[in-house]
């Protein structure tokens, strides 16, 4: 997944566009689903552990990680047109700044 952050219209919160990357819309759909639950997996085990991620890159983490929990499902089952982009309005100040620092540091 590519995700970008960007101010809404409105001011409030930020907005996260959410792209698959080509290469992962072309892999078979049992493929898909496997690196899915992979990155998946790695976000967990970045949001567990207690190295040096602090605490709004791991609050970041809990965001994404809950939002790629609901996708999972459809991932899965193939009924989620991997081409379109997904957008998605966070209002909460808290969690924009979370995210925002998230998307600045690189995930290992």
């Amino acid at each position: 997944m590519n995700i970008t952050i960007s101010d809404p219209a409105d001011g409030q919160g930020k907005v996260l566009v959410i792209l698959f990357t080509p290469e992962f819309q072309a892999l078979p759909l049992k493929q898909q689903g496997e690196q899915f639950q992979d990155y998946m997996r790695l976000l967990a085990r970045h949001i567990d552990s207690q190295d040096a991620v602090d605490e709004r890159n791991r609050a970041g983490m809990a965001i994404i990680y809950q939002f790629a929990d609901q996708l999972l499902p459809h991932i899965l089952s193939g009924d989620l047109a991997l081409e379109e982009r997904i957008v998605l309005q966070i209002r909460q100040e808290a969690q924009a700044v979370a995210l925002t620092d998230l998307l600045a540091t690189p995930l290992n």
